[in-house]
């Protein structure tokens, strides 16, 4: 008599079952951390870029540098110069009543950088009584303040100018200065200076529009190694120089005065 047969199924699930619990589920993967770094994932998430940006957010930024001003001038003065002046020849006396100077030419050709000194410093001569904020006739002063240069002319032909230049023999002089220095060449080159006279004409030009009482014929001419009557002098080869800088489309300016003064 032979024993029945089990049928196979029933000795495969018990196996099976016991297959899977010695291997764990290995057919299934297990979750992976996300790799460092990887956005949207893990501890270098979304919270790390946000508090990344936070910190950057909060790092002060410096703030971007100040156009430079021409030192040594005080807010009285800076508010004189135009706006549109882009050329600033200052001349700075060392005391009102002194006759010596020095002059620097400054330019402002980047608005955004300011003022930067582009000649001098130069030995220069002012009026034999020093400065005055009134001038008039006579009083052997410098006007003070701040004037359009827009005429130049001389003795000498041309040197090179950008200003209008009126080359004509009424700019010869002759005679001595106040301590006896030759006055010949005082004005083979000279730059007008808008103190009391009509712009856009030859320095010869005789109109004052404020009336003879208050002077005029204010120029930069040729240093003659003395005061003057009330201009303002520089070397020769400076005054060449000054003549081939000062270029009418930057509309340059004089800045004159003594230390003081020009402080305010």
């Amino acid at each position: 008599m032979s024993l029945p047969r089990h049928p196979p199924v029933l000795l495969a699930a018990p196996l099976l079952a016991l297959a899977l619990l010695l291997t764990g589920c290995s057919s299934g993967a297990a979750p992976q951390k996300a790799p460092a770094g990887v956005p949207g994932q893990g501890a270098a998430g979304p919270q790390s870029d946000a508090a990344s940006a936070l910190r950057s957010s909060a790092d002060p930024v410096p703030p971007a540098p100040s156009p430079a001003e021409i030192p040594d001038l005080g807010p009285e003065t800076l508010a004189q110069i135009p706006a549109e002046a882009r050329q600033a020849f200052v001349v700075t006396g060392e005391e009102a009543d002194s006759y010596r100077s020095s002059a620097v030419l400054y330019s402002r050709a980047d608005p955004a950088r300011g003022w930067e000194p582009v000649a001098g410093p130069w030995p220069a001569h002012n009026g034999m009584e020093g400065w005055t904020d009134h001038h008039v006739a006579g009083d052997r002063r410098s006007p003070t303040g701040v004037y359009t240069l827009t005429d130049a002319g001389g003795r000498l032909p041309d040197p090179g100018a950008l200003l209008p230049y009126d080359e004509h023999p009424r700019f010869a002089v002759d005679g001595e200065g106040f301590f006896g220095e030759p006055l010949e060449g005082s004005f083979d080159y000279v730059v007008a200076i808008n103190y009391n006279r009509t712009a856009g004409v030859s320095p010869l030009n005789r109109t004052r529009p404020l009336g003879l009482e208050r002077g005029g014929g204010i120029w930069v001419h040729v240093d003659h190694d003395g005061p003057t009557q009330g201009c303002v002098s520089v070397p020769e080869e400076r005054m060449e120089e000054l003549l081939r800088t000062l270029d009418p489309a930057l509309n340059p300016v004089i800045v004159m005065g003594d230390a003081e003064s020009l402080r305010r």
